[in-house]
C-alpha cells in the first residue's frame, strides 16, 4: 500500500529521501484517483525499497498542491534527489507508470 503523507512530513519524505518518490496527488471525490489508485498501491509494493511510492490527499493537504502547481488530478510526481524529475497529470495505465518507474526513477 502507498503512504498516506501530509503537507507537514511532505519535506522529510520527499524531499530529503535517499530513493526516488512518486507522489500521487489525489482526493476521495475523484473517479480517475479512485482508478488509479489500486494501480498505485500495487507499485508500492512492487518497488518497495527502490521507490517510495506516496499519495497527499489535496483536500487535507492544501500547500503542498499549491506549491507544485496542482490544478487537476490525479497528478503524479516523481521526485529523485529532491528535484522533479517527471509530472503526470490523469488516469495512466500501470504500464505507463512502470515505464516511468523504470526509465527515470532507476536510471
Amino acid at each position: 500500500m502507498a503512504e498516506q503523507i501530509s503537507d507537514s512530513t511532505f519535506e522529510s519524505v520527499v524531499m530529503h529521501s535517499d530513493i526516488p518518490v512518486l507522489l500521487d496527488f489525489w482526493a476521495p471525490w475523484c473517479g480517475p484517483c479512485r482508478a488509479v489508485g489500486p494501480v498505485i498501491d500495487e507499485l508500492a509494493t512492487e518497488y518497495e525499497s527502490k521507490v517510495r511510492i506516496v499519495k497527499m490527499n489535496v483536500d487535507e493537504n492544501p500547500a503542498t498542491p499549491t506549491k507544485f502547481g496542482i490544478r487537476a488530478i490525479p497528478t503524479l510526481i516523481l521526485f529523485k534527489n529532491g528535484q522533479t524529475v517527471e509530472q503526470i497529470t490523469g488516469a495512466v495505465t500501470k504500464t505507463t507508470l512502470k515505464d516511468l518507474l523504470d526509465t527515470k526513477a532507476l536510471a
